[in-house]
């Protein structure tokens, strides 16, 4: 394994280190197609892509948005500070882009004629569109991440040059399992017997099914991630196809920049909720391990396992199924899989629930946001009903008295409503803060084991030598940056004005504790008496 003071500085494939960069070599002049290239997932891929790998052209397929051109939305999407390094190093990267407008819906992938005749000439396929919200309807989850799945792989067959795909999941779709293997399991339902049934029933009556549909997974989204999978067995036979399943993904370590994230999903969002004071518990195992990794390794991960994809005999049999009859898919027949990549962190490198917050707790009270509502007061409850509680007497209660007030003065109330979304969150990230899963990700190390030193430098995945206290003052000061917009510059300012936060809330507590002591005490009073 790489020494972590040889990934010191990310470095790019023009450097002067002996041997070449395999890597950058199969994508040299390359056209790439990514779907999901305005998620977070694909705008970190794009810009190492474009960055680290010669392509000849990279593909973006994005939705269209009233009022606005494919232009304004190319303007938009470069805008991102994400790009500053791209934009130093490889100024000229804007003609090897082009932007599709299109998408993936009920009725297949929709793009113009003229488009799809285009992206024909694609090499390699990352597909990462998907819906990742875990409470939508599952029709609308179905046919994004089942259907569009069966829609690129059937598309991908008209690319004659194709070298690989890789389908882009979730390590956690097969969340049943507190053992996860990198290798395919029974799908809890056949990819065409459930876009079958979604197209027959109604709303009203696919919403009333639903529960019985997922079974025992916890929302849509992991339902439908794992019978996607069974839609790359089905549809990518014949097809050089892999597929990565990240696990939790957090901000990036070191590329492009450090600390990268630009959504509050899972940590993330309890770590702002947090550290802005109104997220105050969560039904959490302390000491269990959080699955968590930085998302610029899965990037690395994901370009890797393309690599070994195109330059292997990384296929499934040639003797495809025609479409339409992949229920007679015959595993002893068939025995050859696409391979999986389990990009995990805590196989080699694992860290609990309970030190994960506490090191980001200390880091957040060193630098504070400048827009807390309260001082920092936050638990991690294992027992529901001591969560619960908190929820009540921390959330609700003042959040009840605070509307009120605000009612009185002629202002709209506003905290319950928030409160009610914290508490979908909160309940949503509980599932996963309250079980442990064990994984395998030796596909993963093979693979790492096979990139020469250079490629090592340039796609770096090692999990294994990060640092946890280095990394979570990383992620905090890039939280506080990118997504709550406060520049270390407003630090004094923070301090400060927190200290004073501090003041109030024990002032608070002082408070409260004295009046309950006269409650009791007048209460004491009235029955001696």
């Amino acid at each position: 394994m790489t020494s972590t003071s040889d990934n010191s500085e990310v470095v790019s494939a023009e450097t002067n280190f002996e041997g070449k960069s395999e890597i950058a070599e199969f994508f040299e002049g390359c056209n790439v197609l990514v779907t999901g290239g305005s998620g977070f997932v694909g705008k970190l891929l794009v810009e190492k892509l474009l960055r680290s790998c010669n392509v000849n052209k990279l593909y973006l397929i994005i939705r269209g948005k009233k009022g606005k051109s494919v232009e304004q939305r190319y303007k938009e999407h470069f805008e991102d500070k994400l790009y500053d390094r791209l934009k130093e190093e490889k100024p000229n990267f804007a003609g090897k882009v082009v932007m599709i407008e299109g998408g993936l819906d009920d009725t297949g992938l929709v793009i113009s004629p003229e488009n799809r005749e285009m992206l024909k000439n694609s090499h390699v396929v990352f597909h990462g569109a998907a819906t990742v919200r875990f409470d939508d309807k599952l029709r609308f989850a179905v046919n994004i991440n089942v259907k569009g799945t069966k829609e690129i792989l059937i598309f991908a067959r008209e690319m004659p040059n194709l070298k690989a795909i890789v389908h882009i999941g979730t390590a956690y779709s097969q969340c049943i399992n507190k053992f996860i293997d990198e290798v395919f399991y029974e799908s809890p339902l056949n990819s065409e017997k459930l876009l079958t049934l979604v197209d027959i029933l109604d709303d009203e009556a696919l919403e009333y099914v639903t529960p019985k549909i997922i079974g025992d997974w916890p929302n849509t989204y992991a339902f439908t991630k794992t019978v996607a999978e069974d839609a790359v067995l089905r549809y990518g036979s014949g097809l050089p196809v892999c597929i990565v399943r990240p696990s939790i993904m957090i901000a990036t370590e070191k590329e492009p920049v450090q600390g990268w994230i630009n959504n509050l999903y899972g940590p993330t969002g309890v770590l702002v909720g947090a550290g802005i004071g109104l997220l105050r518990t969560l039904h959490c195992y302390p000491e269990k391990i959080g699955d968590m990794i930085p998302a610029d390794y899965v990037i690395n991960n994901i370009i890797a396992a393309a690599w070994y994809c195109g330059t292997t005999n990384n296929l499934m049999p040639k003797r495809a199924l025609p479409i339409g009859t992949a229920d007679n898919y015959n595993d002893e027949e068939n025995d050859v899989r696409p391979l999986i990549y389990n990009s995990v962190s805590s196989v080699q490198n694992p860290i609990c629930w309970g030190y994960f917050m506490k090191l980001t707790e200390d880091y957040g009270k060193l630098a504070p946001p400048s827009t807390a509502l309260w001082y920092y007061f936050f638990t991690l409850n294992s027992n529901l009903f001591m969560h619960n509680l908190y929820v009540f007497v921390l959330h609700l209660f003042p959040a009840f008295v605070i509307d009120t007030i605000l009612r009185l003065i002629g202002r709209k109330p506003m905290l319950l409503t928030a409160y009610k979304k914290i508490h979908k969150f909160s309940s949503v990230i509980s599932y996963f803060c309250t079980q442990q899963w064990k994984f395998r990700n030796n596909n993963v190390m093979r693979l790492w084991n096979r990139l020469n030193p250079l490629d090592r430098k340039i796609f770096y995945f090692n999990v294994s030598e990060y640092k946890w206290e280095i990394y979570c003052q990383t992620s905090f000061f890039g939280i506080r940056t990118f997504l709550m917009n406060d520049p270390i510059s407003n630090v004094d300012f923070s301090v400060r004005r927190y200290k004073i936060l501090k003041f109030v809330h024990y002032t608070v507590i002082a408070v409260l504790y004295l009046l309950m002591f006269w409650l009791l005490w007048t209460l004491y009073s009235i029955l001696v008496n």
